[in-house]
Order: C-alpha cells, then structure tokens, then sequence
C-alpha cells in the first residue's frame, strides 16, 4: 500500500478531514472527506466554511436500502449522472436541522450500525449520494473514494464529503489550497491510489 493511501487511512481512523483528489467524473474537483462514523459539528463547520460545497453523506447500496433511501431519479431520462437520494434529516434530536450540530447528528444516525428508515425523515439538510456496487472501478469517483476509504481504515461504510470552491466561487484544484492544507495539516489521498491498489 502507498504511503499516501496510509496516511490517508490513519488521518480518516483518527477522526481527521482529508482532502481527495482524482475524480474522473467531475473534471478535477476536489473534495474533503471524514468518516461518518467520526463526524463531529466541528468538522461539518470546517466543510462548510472553507469547503462551500454541499455537505452529503456517501452510502453504500446496501445501508441506503436499510435507512429506504433510494435515488431521487433511477431512470435515464434527465439523469445528472449525481447518484443523489432524497435528502434526509434525523427523526430526533434536531432543531431546525441546518446548523453544524443538527448536520453532524444526523449523519451519525444515519451511520450508526443498526440504523434503519424509522430513524430519519424527510426532507432534510443532508444529502445522501448512493455509491455503485463496485465502488471506484465502477465509478471512479470521490463518493465512491470516500466509502472505500473509510472501509479499508476501519471506520465504516459511510462517508461526509463536500466539494471545495474557490474564494470567487469557482471550484478549487489542489494548487489553490495549498495554504490551507499547510494551515491545517490536511492529509491529500488520490482516488488514483485506489486504482492502483492490489486487491
């Protein structure tokens, strides 16, 4: 395994924001990624505000049929390619369901083992992305990174990603946060290490 995929998958095991690089559907977008089963307020504020994306919750086929989350449109017509589901909130414990707080308690819902349809409502302030099947040789893409990620480390088989813009609005690359990733000491993964990966 190289030792950037190690990196990465101990800064996910201790709970830390990773930067993921390398998806092939987005033309080079960027993303931060946590491990659900580690989300804290903090780190959806740290999405948030510095990521200015949308915050959405990577699943696996298997818990989105569990939590009966199903893509918003399966067919073809009119398809983004986004594998989004219904957007989601927690059955309980949430007040109006946008602050960091109420964002990060209903992903560890959602995430937690057991979890089912009883636990979550609808519509909500967090956005599920189903991952294929085959994770990234399927889909080489930062969901399917994410979840495949957060298994290898250990953590679960669910990820918060959120993509990263630029101050002016434009989606960032990798050399325009070079600051940032100084700043906070963010570990860098490409999905390109996955691929390369000996199964």
């Amino acid at each position: 395994m190289s030792g950037e995929l190690q990196a990465a998958l101990d800064a996910l095991a201790a709970g830390e924001t990773i930067v993921l690089t390398g998806d092939r559907l987005r033309g080079g977008d960027i993303d931060f990624c946590v491990a659900a089963s580690r989300i804290t307020p903090e780190a959806v504020n740290f999405m948030a505000t510095h990521g200015r994306g949308l915050v959405c919750l990577a699943l696996t086929p298997a818990r989105a049929v569990r939590l009966g989350i199903e893509l918003i449109n399966p067919g073809r017509e009119h398809q983004s390619g986004r594998p989004h589901g219904r957007s989601i909130e927690a059955a309980s414990g949430v007040s109006t369901g946008i602050s960091a707080a109420d964002r990060a308690h209903t992903i560890a819902v959602a995430a937690a083992d057991g979890a089912t349809a009883s636990d979550i409502v609808s519509p909500g302030h967090v956005f599920p992305l189903i991952t294929a099947e085959g994770g990234v040789r399927e889909r080489p893409a930062a969901a399917e990174a994410a979840v495949e990620l957060c298994r290898l480390a250990g953590v679960g088989d669910a990820a918060v990603i959120c993509s990263i813009m630029r101050d002016d609005g434009e989606m960032a690359r990798l050399d325009d946060i070079g600051n940032l990733v100084a700043e906070h000491g963010l570990t860098v993964a490409s999905l390109d290490r996955l691929l390369e990966r000996e199964v």
